[in-house]
């Protein structure tokens, strides 16, 4: 066992979803694969990674985009986590949360998926829920909007001029939790929004 960590940005494949709220998690990746100056490579567990340290002496850290649709994310989870020897409490899920408002991030370890399949997806592939997310708020739908269609649809032009302080605070959340753990992220980025 290492302590490398996994860190997953969930989203979907392809260049029609890349801007959709459901792909947070993955610009999120992004932001994290420039900060540590790498390019993600294919890997044959159907991800797209990127392995480095976060920060200077930072732990090391695979970063991974599943190459298949959200809704079936846990097998290249599980395989990456088997091929790097990383346990369940060092993998993080990066995802979008309809359940805190837009331009919110929150950490937790385990629970529900609260439907959301990617993650059910993943506890299931690991045999475990005990694993991190960092949880992106994306807002819930307007009015009668179903859920999948608000998630599958592009960021508005208003909240795409919040998009990359938000993306940088999730990065820094992410940062934030290898470096000193999940209660000091919580603390931070937790607190009441001045």
């Amino acid at each position: 066992m290492t302590d490398t960590w996994l860190i997953v940005g969930l989203g979907n494949p392809g260049s029609e979803y890349s801007d959709n709220r459901h792909n947070v998690g993955q610009m999120v990746l992004d932001e994290l694969a420039s900060r540590m100056g790498g390019k993600f490579k294919t890997h044959k567990a159907r991800a797209q990674v990127v392995e480095g340290r976060l920060g200077v002496g930072g732990p090391r850290v695979v970063l991974a985009k599943p190459m298949t649709y959200m809704n079936v994310s846990g097998g290249p989870v599980a395989g990456l986590s088997k091929f790097f020897d990383i346990v369940p409490d060092h993998v993080i899920a990066v995802h979008d949360e309809i359940d805190i408002p837009f331009n919110t991030v929150k950490l937790k370890i385990g629970g529900g998926e609260g439907g959301h399949n990617g993650l059910r997806d993943i506890s299931k592939a690991l045999a475990t829920k005990d694993y991190l997310r960092v949880r992106v708020g994306v807002g819930r739908p307007p009015g009668r909007m179903d859920t999948a269609d608000f998630v599958l649809r592009d960021f508005a032009t208003a909240e795409k001029k919040e998009l990359p302080f938000l993306l940088d605070e999730a990065a820094d959340a992410v940062e934030l939790l290898v470096n000193e753990g999940l209660l000091a992220a919580q603390q931070k980025h937790h607190a009441a929004r001045s």
